[in-house]
């Protein structure tokens, strides 16, 4: 699948923790102006990402669940997400405990493509009635329509690494024309 990026060996399987220190540092630096109050990320590859950063805001994490387990609370905000990863839907869940009106919240996944999880976890803070201050991205795949819709939206996202193409399995970033 053309479209797919493997970062499995430093980011999503194995962990480079120094990357990963380097990652929460930076989304610290373009929101730590904010107020965040909480982090919130979707399970399971957000997790890691989202406590890097947690660390630096000295916030909690609240993340999204998406399989059921009896030790969740029943009064949850829910949503469809549709993962284009793994082509299904699966229903995504945040108990109302760890989130309400009087948070400000910085959304952090690691990777934005058609948005899907990102929209989801817009919506299920939306429901809380808490505030979002951003929406931060370890690798946005800028040719899909994800992070445009977000943005028209008027949301904030920051993206640490744009991928404008992929040709003949070469990632082609965004503005810096790297690869």
């Amino acid at each position: 699948m053309p479209n797919i990026v493997k970062v499995d060996s430093f980011l999503n399987h194995q962990i480079d923790i120094d990357l990963l220190d380097e990652i929460g540092k930076e989304f610290y630096r373009r929101f730590e102006k904010y107020g965040i109050t909480k982090i919130v990320t979707i399970e399971a590859s957000g997790i890691a990402i989202a406590c890097s950063a947690a660390r630096y805001f000295n916030v909690p994490v609240v993340f999204a669940k998406k399989h059921e387990n009896k030790n969740m609370d029943a009064d949850v905000y829910q949503v469809t997400i549709h993962s284009f990863t793994k082509d299904k839907d699966y229903v995504a869940k945040i108990s109302k405990r760890y989130l309400d009106s009087s948070d400000r919240v910085l959304i952090i996944d690691d990777f934005l493509a058609n948005g899907e999880a990102a929209k989801g976890l817009v919506s299920m803070v939306g429901m809380s009635g808490a505030e979002i201050a951003g929406i931060g991205i370890v690798i946005e795949k800028g040719f899909q329509n994800g992070g445009k819709a977000l943005r028209e939206k008027g949301l904030k996202v920051e993206s640490l690494a744009i991928i404008e193409n992929i040709k003949d399995d070469e990632v082609i970033f965004k503005e810096s024309g790297r690869k």
